[in-house]
């Protein structure tokens, strides 16, 4: 979650929503990526979607039924829906979005065999992104 959190910061530093997603396969990294909407003026350029596409590249097929995403906030709905068809094995998130996040739908979004840990390193994960929205609302 800590390397998540580095890819976080680097969002918030370019003036992007600081959320940091990291996708590991047998305790290697195998891509780092973080929110990059505004940069690229794509609405679906969020962090678990880049690293799903790396992640996918660089193990060569489409399934990562044995990787572990770290993501500092709760997938929404259509990040979900990305890890379903990627089949992730395991996913660990920081802050929950109770407005935007998947739970607001329900874990059916999910692929049934994908297990979850949320709350990992919450406080620090949310303190990131309120900072920014504090911010921006100045």
């Amino acid at each position: 979650m800590r390397e998540a959190l580095k890819q976080a910061r680097i969002a918030y530093q370019e003036d992007e929503v600081p959320v940091g997603a990291v996708i590991v396969w047998q305790d290697r990294i195998l891509s780092r990526a973080c929110n990059y909407t505004e940069k690229l003026k794509d609405a679906t350029a969020h962090a678990e979607m880049q690293a799903i596409t790396a992640a996918s590249q660089g193990l060569g097929g489409k399934y990562l039924n044995d990787c572990t995403l770290y993501v500092t906030l709760e997938p929404c709905p259509m990040c979900a829906g990305a890890l379903y068809w990627a089949q992730i094995g395991r996913i660990v998130y920081g802050a929950s979005d109770p407005k935007r996040g998947y739970m607001r739908i329900g874990p059916a979004l999910l692929h049934p065999k994908t297990q979850v840990t949320e709350g990992v390193l919450a406080e620090e994960c949310a303190a990131l992104l309120k900072k920014f929205f504090q911010e921006k609302r100045k």
